[in-house]
């Protein structure tokens, strides 16, 4: 009895402890999902507000190219009268537009006036034909550049146009280039009172602003050597080493992890913000503990609960036993002083006959007296034994049946938690019957999958097992796409062809793996290409069949492929593989974007509507 008792206690003590992981989980899910949309509409504020800053100022340097004054600077650059103008002109305007600085130079990148002339930082006589701004207005449109100044090493984002003669024929050609500076650290000091990191990476993931200091002209990931070289090239930084964030102190990683992202400006800038996940797990510690609290109290009073219910059985069941030993025992005088009578009646008759057999009748009444006594005490022994076996049943029956008494209303809370663990059972048992079975269509809650997002939630579960390897891994956003379906299967596709990449690349002299998202018509194309020895040709045809696999014994069951072929064919999708021509195997997911795969199922939905009412 003691032990079933305990394996009950102890089955019970699980099952509040699964229930307390179950709120956990949900409420932590509940807490990141809030804190997440809290983020992004913070984050798209932010995105606004550098947008409007920088769309402001994109048609000053164009409107300052038309100045009389500029192309004639151009064209008479010994004119001292005429450049001084200017610069009085160049200052007067940087002054009333607050920006950082307006100065203009000749073909050959030799400043000729800057409204900082009067200034011991002045431009005017340095060359800044090295900047990719420059190049790109000489080309004939507008230049933008975000760097550290080479003069004044204050960084600044830089806009610039091309300069044209006065009387220019059709076509002509730029006879020199003005540039705006424009300073973007109001944006860092705004960004000081938030207590979340944000940061603004360029489109080699180096962030250039951040609230957080240490972070600044470091790396997201580590940069590849033509990376390095076009930095070094462009000076765009000074010539600092930009090293990865997570080569900083731990203390200076604070903060560094899974972030929302938008993109912002038009030179493919990434505008980043890190949710606390501290907030996430306060919220759902705080969960579990009221539902530890909660199954506390209703634990104890069910325990009160019972314990009173057995006294008051316990007292019923000696009330019941005493009144039928009383009852039992009023029988038996009645009985022995009904024989007695009869005796005495009987002795009175034969008294004069008796007299000797008087004594020897009292003793032998007294011994039957003795005797009864003895019998009524076997008798209530027995009783009493029966009386006592009966609540010993009935604390067995109760014992057993707990957990029926929980489901008939003793403890809502208990009740509750008895309906989850079934149907978390009938769950464990429908997944069981599919994996003896074959696969049914499921009905996870479909919504729009940013695929960039997927990939680059993906490549960061691998990014361990890429450095590890040592393969060289790149991500190529050529075109943003979302798509219709379940974020957690679209990643575990992508997490699965990446694998697959990684173990082709694993003996390959050049180790390389590269996914592009690119928008093919209404499709979105994921591609995943790898620098392995590709497929073979005996191998396409039962590349997705199941149980398939050329790994060795060990390595894996053969349905990785299979799998994500059926996740994609369920989201209206195609997955195929091939043979790239540079070399290496290609894996194409092609989905339907998520305007089109919303109107597919909205046709779908009116047409079964019109079936049923037919």
């Amino acid at each position: 009895m003691s032990s079933k008792r305990s394996a009950l206690i102890s089955l019970a003590a699980a099952c509040a402890l699964a229930v307390i992981l179950v709120v956990y989980l949900l409420a932590a899910h509940r807490a990141r999902a809030d804190i997440h949309a809290a983020g992004d509409r913070q984050l798209q504020i932010i995105a606004l507000d550098l947008e409007s800053v920088l769309e402001k100022f994109e048609t000053l340097p164009f409107t300052l190219a038309y100045h009389p004054d500029v192309p004639s600077a151009v064209a008479n650059p010994g004119n001292r009268d005429l450049i001084q103008r200017l610069n009085l002109t160049l200052q007067s305007v940087q002054r009333q537009a607050k920006v950082s600085a307006i100065y203009l130079m000749d073909r050959s990148g030799l400043t000729l006036a800057s409204s900082n002339w009067d200034q011991p930082f002045s431009f005017v006589g340095k060359n800044f034909a090295f900047r990719p701004y420059f190049r790109d207005a000489m080309a004939g449109r507008a230049g933008r550049f975000y760097g550290i100044g080479n003069t004044t090493s204050e960084p600044g984002y830089f806009i610039s146009q091309p300069v044209y003669a006065l009387d220019r024929p059709k076509p002509a050609q730029p006879i020199g280039v003005i540039t705006v500076k424009i300073s973007l650290a109001e944006f860092e000091q705004t960004w000081g009172s938030s207590d979340v990191p944000i940061a603004l990476a360029d489109a080699s993931g180096v962030v250039f602003l951040s609230n957080r200091p240490a972070w600044r002209y470091h790396s997201m990931r580590p940069l590849d050597e033509k990376e390095r070289k076009i930095l070094d090239g462009t000076l765009q930084y000074a010539g600092l080493g930009i090293h990865p964030i997570t080569s900083l102190p731990k203390a200076d990683q604070a903060g560094w992890g899974e972030h929302l992202a938008k993109p912002a400006g038009r030179l493919g800038w990434q505008l980043m913000l890190f949710p606390s996940q501290t907030r996430v797990q306060r919220s759902a510690a705080l969960a579990a503990i009221a539902a530890a609290l909660l199954m506390a109290i209703a634990g104890i009073s069910w325990w009160a609960l019972q314990q009173r219910r057995r006294r008051l059985e316990e007292r019923v069941a000696s009330r019941k036993a005493l009144q039928r030993a009383t009852e039992e025992l009023e029988r038996k005088i009645a009985q022995r002083t009904q024989e007695l009578l009869d005796a005495n009646q009987r002795l009175e008759a034969k008294y004069v006959k008796l007299q000797e057999a008087e004594q020897l009748l009292r003793t032998t009444q007294n011994e039957l007296v003795q005797a009864g006594k003895l019998a009524m005490l076997g008798q209530m022994a027995a009783g009493v034994t029966h009386e006592l076996n009966q609540p010993l049943a009935a604390i067995r029956a109760f014992a057993d049946n707990a957990v029926t008494f929980l489901a008939r209303g003793q403890g809502d809370k208990a009740s509750e938690n008895l309906a989850h663990i079934s149907a978390a059972s009938a769950r464990m048992g429908a997944i069981i019957g599919q994996l003896k079975g074959f696969a049914r269509k499921s009905h996870e809650t479909v919504s729009t999958v940013d695929l960039a997002q997927a990939a680059q939630a993906s490549a960061l579960l691998l990014e361990s097992d890429f450095r590890r390897h040592g393969v060289q891994f790149a991500l190529d956003v050529r075109a943003p796409a979302q798509v219709l379906g379940d974020a957690v299967r679209t990643e575990q596709v992508l997490i699965n062809l990446l694998r697959n990449a990684l173990d082709a690349v694993e003996c390959a002299a050049v180790r390389k793996v590269e996914v592009i998202l690119e928008r093919e018509g209404e499709d979105a194309v994921v591609r995943i290409r790898d620098s392995g020895d590709g497929i073979p040709e005996q191998v396409a045809p039962h590349l997705f069949e199941p149980f398939f696999t050329t790994k060795a014994s060990g390595k894996g069951l053969g349905l990785g492929l299979a799998i994500s072929s059926s996740i994609v064919q369920a989201m209206n999708g195609q997955l195929t593989a091939q043979n790239h021509a540079g070399g290496g195997a290609e894996f194409v997911v092609r989905l339907p974007a998520a305007a089109m795969a919303a109107m597919a199922a909205t046709a779908s939905n009116r047409e079964g509507g019109t079936l049923a009412s037919a």
